[in-house]
């Protein structure tokens, strides 16, 4: 599903280039749950943003479902975001003048979709992470944890190929963590590819391989289980 061919990426910062990617091999498998490990600035989230096409590496390439996306203008990068791909961000990443379930509509009708085929598909979405009764909610009503299950409804709503979680959990209790997670283990045994990246250990062992990056380098992959 996801093919990344000598990715590098490298910061401009005044005189100084820093080379945050060197050299990133790495295929991913329609249906896998991949967690991306390692210390902070080892290039975890960097990483994501290249293979989410919220960033642009400098050099090398990346293909989803055969299409190089780094060769795409733009705009069409843009539209492959909003059709193909779903996000889950640590800070919710919500509207706080919507409701749950606008926040969950509004990339759909930026889509095209009409309004009542959005608000359909964001109910059965808030269903799926078991919140249905929030839709009307805001997010100043919500907890962390419902404020998080309402950005994964939204990644849901779209039909994603892939969902990319950047850590889903920072900002969550224990408690609240354990749940997103679980759903996420839900979502992929239903089919649902999902790349996570993380500083929780204990999550290591749900997925079907866990990538450790050091220093913008692959250090290693361990195989958990098959999809």
């Amino acid at each position: 599903m996801i093919k990344v061919k000598k990715i590098v990426k490298t910061y401009h910062n005044g005189t100084t280039d820093i080379r945050v990617l060197r050299g990133i091999d790495l295929d991913i498998l329609e249906g896998e749950f991949i967690i991306i490990m390692g210390r902070s600035g080892a290039g975890k989230s960097t990483l994501l943003y290249q293979m989410g096409l919220l960033d642009h590496p400098t050099s090398g390439e990346i293909f989803i479902n055969n299409v190089n996306v780094t060769e795409l203008s733009k705009e069409k990068r843009t539209s492959f975001r909003l059709n193909e791909l779903g996000y889950i961000f640590q800070d919710y990443a919500l509207v706080p003048e919507l409701t749950a379930g606008e926040n969950i509509m509004l990339p759909m009708l930026m889509k095209g979709n009409n309004r009542r085929s959005a608000e359909i598909k964001a109910k059965n979405a808030l269903e799926k992470v078991g919140i249905a009764d929030k839709f009307n909610n805001l997010p100043s009503q919500l907890s962390g944890g419902e404020q998080q299950r309402v950005s994964v409804a939204r990644a849901l709503a779209g039909e994603p190929k892939i969902i990319f979680a950047d850590e889903p959990t920072a900002n969550l209790d224990i408690e609240n963590s354990r749940t997103i997670v679980d759903l996420f283990v839900k979502l992929n045994k239903g089919g649902q590819t999902i790349i996570m990246v993380t500083h929780e250990e204990e999550y290591a062992k749900l997925a079907h391989r866990v990538v450790r990056l050091q220093d913008g380098v692959i250090i290693s992959i361990i195989n958990n289980h098959k999809v």
